[in-house]
């Protein structure tokens, strides 16, 4: 097991990549917590997780100081250490600079940027007093090249990037690594979701990838959670401050 002994914190944990990841984590070893906002999905990972290890569930919004700082405190107090912390949460809409609305940026800019910030600011402290620990950041492949009708959410992925550079510098004596992922097309709601979910939307974006990735395909969940997990684990212990690019050869053009 790659992570016996650690335990996990990953938000954004109820469906898609947080989930895969959550389950994966459980069975290799770790101690996982889950925050979201629905309640229904986070109970449903809990109960997958059964037999394979402990997923504990706490419901709130990365947005929220009063919410992050509550699971922070929950999870450890019941587990007494912080290894790992995968911020996932983050939604995509639609719009130009002119189409966007106020509602729309703000809302992007508080899960995809502050949600970061947040669970950060309350992880960073305790990871550093038992001795480390690794962070990984769900940035994306829009965080590195731009999509048209797409900018509240590009400018979010690229801050995230930023960000991430940022903390491993500054928490590198304090053994705490922290590198982002990258993302391209993954069989996920938030591509179908940004479509509209017209009725072909996946049958839509298995041509988008077939035409746009030199693999032709879209990735599945569990495909990105394995490079989380070697970030998170002791074979990456010295990477900090990069992006891994999981997208099929998408931005090799």
């Amino acid at each position: 097991m790659r992570l016996k002994g650690k335990t996990a914190i990953i938000t954004g944990g109820g469906e898609g990549i947080g989930k895969a990841t959550a389950l994966l984590f459980c069975k290799e070893g770790s101690k996982v917590g889950i925050m979201g906002r629905t309640r229904s999905k986070l109970d449903e990972v809990v109960k997958v997780a059964r037999g394979l290890g402990e997923i504990v569930a706490y419901r709130g919004d990365v947005s929220k100081e009063n919410d992050v700082k509550r699971m922070v405190q929950k999870f450890y107090k019941r587990f007494g250490r912080i290894d790992i912390l995968f911020n996932n949460a983050g939604i995509m809409e639609p719009g130009t600079i002119i189409s966007t609305s106020m509602d729309v940026w703000d809302r992007t800019m508080d899960i995809n940027v502050k949600g970061v910030y947040l669970v950060s600011k309350y992880v960073v402290p305790i990871m550093a007093k038992n001795g480390g620990g690794s962070i990984i950041n769900n940035s994306s492949v829009l965080g590195i090249v731009g999509m048209e009708n797409c900018i509240a959410y590009n400018a979010s992925k690229g801050a995230v990037r930023q960000i991430t550079k940022s903390m491993a510098l500054d928490h590198a004596r304090e053994n705490i690594r922290v590198n982002s992922i990258c993302p391209g097309y993954i069989k996920t709601k938030m591509d179908p979701e940004f479509m509209g979910n017209p009725p072909d939307a996946e049958e839509q974006l298995d041509k988008i990838a077939a035409e746009m990735v030199p693999h032709a395909r879209r990735a599945e969940p569990l495909e990105v959670a394995h490079s989380v997990l070697f970030l998170a684990g002791d074979e990456s212990k010295y990477i900090t401050g990069s992006d891994l690019v999981i997208d099929g050869g998408w931005t090799t053009y």
